[in-house]
């Protein structure tokens, strides 16, 4: 059956019910162990090179050294970002094709041709469905699971996140293992095993995204307040 017209059955969202309940009082590596065994090889990261993707990384590295990542290149990350890319392929000798490069159909020259330029400042939901959400629903096409970085506290749009749910959105099956530790777990796991991280971070840039829709966080502010700013926005369509 085609993807994008796919149903499922109530006996699979009852499974993935009763797993994502037995997984709560468990660690977050016991989910990995539990989906990589499941769906591999048709499972993959979506890494961002945040701080909580490049602990996926090393997770899943002790884990099956062989789960490939992707990564969305809008074309307008930070250096840094492309950075701790390097250091991440380095540090774990990731073989050029586990890691994925995705990017949008349309070149950023071809995108300000066709709707203007810095379509981010006026659209930034269009922006985002061009170079996010469109290679992202390209590239799960190839996977029954994809494994993310969101945090039940990251923002309230994420709340309620599952620690394995169906995406209806994409249609197959979310595994967020990271969803119920906060900020606090996440950096203590990576001075633990010293996993490479983005530069950013220590310049007060808890969400990293691309150049032009990202900024620093003040103090007591939001960790994603950095994101979008002066537009209701809050994601970019990936995990909505």
């Amino acid at each position: 059956m085609p993807r994008e017209v796919q149903t499922v059955g109530a006996s699979l969202e009852e499974e993935l019910k009763r797993l994502n309940d037995s997984f709560e009082t468990q660690q977050p590596q016991d989910l990995l162990a539990y989906a990589i065994e499941r769906y591999m090889p048709k499972i993959v990261l979506a890494c961002s090179f945040g701080a909580e993707d490049v602990v996926l990384v090393d997770m899943i590295q002790r884990i099956n050294p062989r789960v490939p990542l992707f990564y969305l290149d809008t074309e307008f990350l930070f250096a840094e970002t492309y950075e701790v890319r390097d250091r991440i392929v380095e540090k774990y000798s990731l073989r050029p094709e586990q890691v994925l490069r995705i990017t949008s159909l349309l070149t950023p020259a071809e995108q300000a041709a066709q709707y203007g330029d810095a379509l981010w400042a006026r659209q930034p939901d269009r922006c985002c469905e061009l170079r996010k959400v469109e290679p992202l629903r390209r590239v799960l096409k190839g996977f029954d699971a994809w494994i993310t970085g969101i945090r039940r506290d990251q923002a309230p749009t994420r709340a309620n996140a599952g620690l394995i749910e169906w995406d209806r959105k994409f249609q197959l099956v979310k595994i967020n293992p990271l969803a119920k530790w906060t900020a606090e777990d996440i950096w203590t796991y990576i001075k633990l095993y010293e996993v490479p991280y983005n530069r950013l971070h220590d310049r007060n840039y808890p969400s990293i995204g691309c150049t032009h829709c990202t900024a620093p966080v003040q103090p007591g502010e939001d960790p994603r307040a950095g994101r979008w700013r002066n537009f209701a926005k809050t994601e970019c369509g990936l995990h909505k």
